[in-house]
């Protein structure tokens, strides 16, 4: 018989074969990733699918190499990792307590991006942005999915993809976090920081600007907007590829929500559903929700 090991064992695994005691891990959240905090160690653990393993060997070589550069990146545990406990691939990183209330401001970002941008391109390997790999087998091997949403999923990817291959980035190419967005930022004691480097690449610097826009859906500003572009120093409303990138990045957020929904999560499914009606519709600002 085989038997599965849960993202919390696997997490506690990992702490024991790091000399970490376990007895203080509780749960953060669960989307994506799983994420733990051992609040008597000061540290966040990670747990990511074991396919993602070399995305996360890169997201430590880059943080580490960004901190040791003075950029203001999440910080990984100084602990050999990640470490593989299958299905699930297990990293630690420093803990940011944040205060009550909201996270930093989207303008934050813009500058966190134009410091990242403007570094030189990092000793490490990154691989080339592809926008919507995964979603086509989560679209395709969902057993939440009808098959009509599946059809229009799998059409509008195509679609999409068709569009992206077609624009000229004014800004150029090069290193790119890829999922860059104000709720990737948090407060620490010296500033704001910028996380969840796991798919960082090598791509259209566009790419770490439209995420932002697309957050009109969860009820981002006009004003947030105009900041974040002011202190990044471009305004991406003014290329006329932002429409392609918002709806890339719509699709993509629904791939954790595919997943969940498959796990039998009833409110993931929910949300899923709406979010893809919203889409068929082409409602493009329609309200989501990050539940």
């Amino acid at each position: 018989m085989t038997t599965t090991v849960s993202p919390e064992s696997a997490a506690r695994m990992a702490c024991r074969a790091s000399g970490l005691a376990d007895h203080s891990l509780t749960r953060l959240h669960d989307h994506a990733t799983a994420v733990f905090l051992l609040s008597d160690e000061g540290i966040v653990v990670r747990v990511s699918p074991v396919s993602q393993r070399p995305r996360l060997d890169t997201a430590v070589s880059l943080t580490r190499w960004l901190v040791a550069n003075g950029f203001p990146a999440t910080e990984p545990a100084d602990l050999p990792q990640p470490l593989v406990y299958a299905p699930h691939a297990v990293t630690f990183w420093h803990h940011y307590p944040q205060p009550e209330g909201s996270g930093p401001p989207a303008g934050s970002l813009g500058d966190l991006l134009r410091e990242f941008h403007s570094l030189p391109m990092p000793p490490i390997q990154l691989p080339r942005f592809q926008p919507l790999t995964s979603l086509k087998s989560s679209v395709e091997s969902s057993s939440y999915l009808t098959s009509v949403q599946q059809e229009w999923l799998a059409a509008r990817r195509e679609e999409l993809l068709d569009s992206y291959g077609k624009l000229d980035f004014p800004l150029g190419q090069g290193h790119i976090h890829a999922d860059a967005y104000p709720g990737n930022t948090l407060w620490s004691s010296d500033g704001v920081r910028l996380g969840d480097w796991d798919e960082a690449a090598f791509g259209p610097r566009e790419i770490d600007l439209a995420n932002t826009f697309q957050g009109v859906r969860f009820g981002r500003t006009a004003a947030d907007l105009d900041e974040f572009s002011r202190r990044y120093g471009y305004d991406i409303r003014q290329w006329d590829g932002l429409p392609v990138l918002r709806a890339i990045r719509d699709l993509h957020t629904l791939g954790a929500f595919i997943r969940r929904a498959d796990r039998g999560d009833e409110a993931a499914g929910k949300q899923l559903s709406h979010r893809i009606a919203t889409l068929m519709d082409g409602r493009e600002t329609a309200s989501w929700s990050t539940a």
